[in-house]
């Protein structure tokens, strides 16, 4: 690559279109009405949206559910495989078609370096959906282009990194939101309001399921990098490794990407999940400016026995404590936050099983005047709402940072075993029994050009 790649100024950028694709429809999903939206919103009005990543997540929900606001204009997509950036066309074109015309928001261009999008004055907000190792590195230079930022969980590889990335949002006034779903799920939000305003008692203990992870063997063999991927870029800041399909993803397909469950990309479920269930534990415990302050590791399980290229860890239980007393037990199980209390419990299930409660009765409560009424949007609309009013999104930077770093901290305890119980101070974000734990809280290693020294301005 050549020298203007790393340089980060949105000024000093170099455009370069790809100009991959044609036009296609944006249209709108859900009614205007539903969220005080004129049906035709002015050009001027709008969003601007590029979308950093084109995988599996944009194609199955993100492209989707943010055309489908009537104030949101996606503007660019962007990924290093030209062929995803060539089916989206097709994809959308062939699903909304009959809704809207393809003119009515003329035709996202596409880009295969994201530096690209940065570079355009006229785009307000980026949504980065990227393989993690890309995520604090992509947001940090969108939020000093001057871009409000949406991105894909887990937001962070390490503890300092998301310290950083706080630090960067908030040193260039951005507005930023952790991309996770599930505030928006009927279940959780009604748990969390239920336990906020007391219908358990005081919290005694939480649990929090995740899925397993895959135990399975890749097939690792080299093969040519394919035409249509730019594989530099696509490892960005990780180390050097050659290309095999099981280490990026499907090619001309969307299947679960083998990057997930790699260590150089992705720190596997307990971090993948884990910020889906845990930040309804933060959410509910009224917990989230903070993070527990003892954590213990029970037992887990790599993939496969961490010898493979998919070395994550699959099976675990931790253990934590938090300063008030409140314990959390974070396992692979089922997906689920069950809140228990002095006076019952309530239990929220990712899926069709919803909510339980003992008693049931608990259910029945309603959220009377003057008590506390947790809001209900969906992640976008919270994103858009919060891009024009400048206000903090439910996830913002520091919400998504705790719930992050939680998860984190498991990972961290699993490297010492059972039986080793790390005390954690959140204020200062360190260990405070434990110098060989503190070796953890690093930023992220990276290959030259993308070192934090090389990208963040000062």
């Amino acid at each position: 690559m050549n020298q203007r790649k790393s340089q980060i100024s949105r000024r000093t950028f170099l455009r370069h279109t790809a100009g991959i694709g044609a036009a296609f429809s944006l249209p709108a999903l859900i009614p205007s009405s539903a969220i005080g939206l004129d049906a035709n919103v002015a050009p001027s009005n709008r969003i601007t949206v590029g979308m950093l990543g084109v995988g599996r997540q944009v194609c199955a929900y993100n492209l989707r559910r943010f055309s489908g606001q009537p104030d949101c204009q996606v503007v660019a997509l962007c990924d290093v495989d030209r062929w995803r950036l060539d089916v989206t066309t097709d994809r959308v074109e062939s699903y909304y078609g009959a809704k809207r015309k393809i003119s009515e928001f003329g035709n996202p261009e596409r880009y295969t370096d994201f530096r690209d999008v940065l570079a355009r004055d006229d785009v307000d907000a980026v949504v980065v959906s990227t393989p993690d190792h890309w995520h604090v590195p992509m947001a940090v230079m969108a939020a000093q282009a001057g871009k409000d930022v949406a991105l894909e969980k887990p937001i962070t590889r390490t503890i300092p990194e998301g310290r950083l990335l706080v630090e960067t949002i908030q040193k260039h006034n951005r507005v930023f939101r952790m991309d996770s779903e599930f505030r928006s799920i009927k279940a959780f939000h009604q748990a969390c309001e239920l336990v906020r305003n007391g219908r358990i008692g005081k919290i005694k203990r939480i649990i929090s399921g995740v899925p397993k992870g895959d135990m399975s063997e890749p097939d690792i063999a080299e093969i040519p990098v394919p035409k249509d991927l730019d594989y530099d870029l696509w490892l960005g800041p990780a180390p050097e490794k050659p290309y095999c399909e099981a280490r990026v993803h499907q090619i001309r397909g969307y299947e679960r990407p083998g990057w997930m469950k790699i260590s150089d990309y992705c720190d596997g479920m307990i971090l993948n999940w884990g910020t889906h269930l845990n930040d309804i534990v933060q959410w509910g415990n009224n917990s989230e400016y903070t993070c527990p302050v003892e954590v213990e590791a029970i037992s887990s399980k790599r993939s496969p026995n961490g010898k493979g290229l998919w070395d994550v860890i699959c099976d675990f239980e931790v253990h934590y404590r938090y300063a008030d007393g409140v314990e959390l037990i974070y396992k692979t199980d089922s997906p689920y936050v069950r809140f228990e209390g002095t006076d019952g419990w309530i239990q929220a299930y990712f899926g069709r099983r919803g909510i339980e409660a003992d008693p049931a009765s608990i259910l029945d409560s309603k959220i009377g005047e003057g008590e506390l009424q947790l809001p209900l949007l969906t992640e976008e609309r919270d994103f858009l709402n919060c891009v024009k009013s400048r206000e903090k999104t439910l996830e913002n930077e520091e919400v998504a940072h705790y719930n992050t770093s939680i998860c984190h901290l498991g990972h961290i305890a699993l490297r010492f075993g059972n039986g080793v119980r790390l005390q954690w101070d959140p204020k200062a974000e360190r260990f405070t029994n434990s110098d060989e734990a503190n070796k953890y809280l690093v930023l992220p290693d990276a290959r030259d050009e993308w070192s934090y020294e090389k990208i963040v301005t000062i």
